[in-house]
């Protein structure tokens, strides 16, 4: 917990909803949300090893930006964990700065989404071909780190009542 806000990550391969998810529990809550900020800067996933601290340094800074206007919880789309993962799938590298950023953001509860829905290409996505290996990567960073984690299947309108409910009875928020 950030300034009295919990921060929630929605984490897992690219994908699975947790665009959408994070924008639809922002509006449940009536707060604010981090979007994956890797998508306001570059355009290809042609990037380099600048690239990826630059991603990871802006990720940072958002979600420290949004704690000082959210309402009691926020909802992060990606976290620096995800910048990590994708630095090594590919560049296959991953600068220091990323691990000395992830521990500056403690996230309260991680939810991991899983990729039982339809995988839609948009411009940067292409690595529908690795799902099932991908998902297996981001569930198996956040086990080595012993980050507790709850999992999130099933069509969109599943997901939402599962993480209201999930939300509503990990935290209390009585005025919201």
């Amino acid at each position: 917990m950030m300034n009295g806000i919990k921060l929630i990550c929605f984490y897992g391969p690219e994908s699975t909803g947790k665009t959408t998810m994070a924008k639809r529990m922002a509006q449940i809550y009536k707060t604010d949300y981090v979007p994956e900020v890797s998508r306001e800067l570059i355009t290809s996933n042609n990037f380099n090893l600048e690239d990826i601290i630059r991603i990871g340094k802006a990720q940072t800074e958002r979600v420290l930006e949004k704690i000082q206007s959210a309402n009691k919880i926020l909802f992060c789309d990606t976290d620096l964990i995800t910048t990590q993962i994708y630095a090594q799938q590919y560049l296959h590298e991953v600068p220091g700065v990323l691990f000395e950023l992830e521990q500056q953001i403690q996230y309260d509860h991680y939810f991991l989404f899983d990729i039982d829905i339809p995988w839609i290409a948009d411009g940067l996505r292409d690595l529908g071909n690795k799902r099932d290996e991908m998902y297996r990567i981001f569930k198996s960073a956040l086990d080595k780190r012993k980050i507790p984690y709850t999992n999130v299947k099933g069509i969109y309108a599943q997901r939402e009542k599962f993480l209201t409910d999930q939300i509503n009875q990990i935290f209390t928020f009585p005025d919201l």
